[in-house]
C-alpha cells in the first residue's frame, strides 16, 4: 500500500456501515487485515487496484464510487 494522495477522497467507511458490516468482516471479504480497512477509511493509504476492485465488489459498485480524485 502506498500513502493516500491529499487529492483523493473514499466513502469506504459510509458504505461498510450503510452495508451493516464491521471492519473485521469486510476485511474477511476481501482477504485482508481490519488494520488494513481502517487505513483506508482513514485515508492513510491508497489500497491497490485488486484491493479497490474488491472493495467495489463486495458493494456492488464501480471502484469510482469509493474512490474520487478531488
Amino acid at each position: 500500500m502506498s500513502r493516500m494522495d491529499r487529492n483523493t477522497k473514499n466513502n469506504v467507511e459510509k458504505r461498510r456501515t450503510t452495508a451493516g458490516l464491521t471492519q473485521v468482516e469486510l476485511a474477511e471479504k476481501v482477504g485482508v487485515t481490519r488494520q488494513t480497512i481502517i487505513a483506508v477509511e482513514k485515508g492513510d493509504y491508497t489500497p491497490s487496484v485488486a484491493l479497490a476492485l474488491k472493495l467495489a465488489k463486495v458493494f456492488k459498485l464501480a471502484v469510482e464510487d469509493l474512490f474520487t480524485l478531488s
